[in-house]
């Protein structure tokens, strides 16, 4: 979805969408198809600059919850991805503010990885994936 997209049309799959910019370090996957997104919620932001003045589009909060593919310590190792998530949203001009949110539960497991996810892991010729290396999962 272009970042220009309306204020009026902006939704959790426009989001989703952008999110597949964004990798998880340990897997060579986008946290969407990872798994890694739980929750997705999108609120008109009042506070935003030019809110309520006619003909100034209205922008939004977002909130992002997700859980790391491995355990680790949220501080640290969860702080680059909540940049690359902030910085990807950033580029919504209907967007005012992101948070993100770490989950500590529910864990990860290879069974949140979707189908599109897996056939990427699977096949090493597939181009969208990173260069990486492979990653095995079993489930």
């Amino acid at each position: 979805m272009h970042p220009a997209v309306s204020a009026a049309s902006l939704t959790e799959g426009d989001i989703l969408a952008a999110l597949r910019d964004c990798y998880d370090a340990a897997v060579p996957l986008n946290i969407v198809d990872l798994g890694l997104v739980h929750c997705v919620s999108i609120d008109p932001d009042p506070d935003a600059p030019g809110a309520g003045i006619p003909g100034v589009p209205p922008r939004h909060r977002v909130h992002v919850e997700l859980t790391l593919a491995q355990i680790a310590d949220p501080e640290s190792d969860g702080a680059a991805l909540v940049a690359q998530i902030q910085n990807r949203l950033a580029a919504f001009e209907t967007i005012s503010r992101t948070a993100v949110s770490l989950l500590a539960e529910p864990a990860w497991n290879p069974g949140r990885i979707s189908p599109e996810g897996r056939a990427r892991l699977s096949n090493p010729f597939d181009s969208r994936k990173p260069a990486h290396g492979l990653i095995q999962i079993k489930t």
